[in-house]
C-alpha cells in the first residue's frame, strides 16, 4: 500500500511529505514502545505510535519504516519533523485513535507485520 493511500484512509494529514511518499509498506506495525518495533519488525512497514519524541523517527530509520502515523490527533515536534525530513521518512497525523486506524488499514487490506517464527 502507498504511503498516500494510507494518509487517505486514516482522513490524516501529511506532515512532512518526502520522496517516499510514493513508495509502498508491506505491512503495519503499531505500538508506542519503541523497544517492540525494534524487536519485531522486519519488513517494510508503516509504524504507528502515539510517542511524541524523535525516538519514533529514529527507530522507523533504523527499521527502514518509510513512514510513521502519529494517532490521536498527536503534533509532531519541530525537532521531530526535521529530522524526519533529513531521514526521508514521511510523517502523519491522524485524529483516530490506533485501534481504529490499524482497523481501517487492515480492513483496506495492509497487513499485521508477519511472524518469521
Amino acid at each position: 500500500m502507498k504511503v498516500t493511500e494510507i494518509a487517505e484512509i486514516l482522513n490524516a494529514q501529511i506532515v512532512c511529505e518526502t520522496e517516499s511518499d510514493s513508495l509502498e509498506v508491506d505491512s503495519a506495525f503499531a505500538s508506542d514502545m519503541m523497544s517492540d518495533v525494534l524487536a519485531y519488525v522486519n519488513d517494510r512497514s508503516v509504524l504507528l505510535t502515539g510517542l511524541l519524541n524523535v525516538q519514533a523517527i529514529r527507530t522507523a530509520e533504523m527499521m527502514d519504516m518509510p513512514c510513521v502515523v502519529l494517532v490521536r490527533g498527536k503534533t509532531p515536534t519541530g525537532e521531530m519533523i526535521e529530522l524526519a525530513k533529513e531521514r526521508g521518512i514521511v510523517l502523519i497525523t491522524t485524529e483516530l485513535r490506533m485501534y481504529e486506524a490499524c482497523g481501517r488499514l487492515f480492513a483496506k487490506g495492509l497487513p499485521a507485520r508477519r511472524d518469521s517464527k
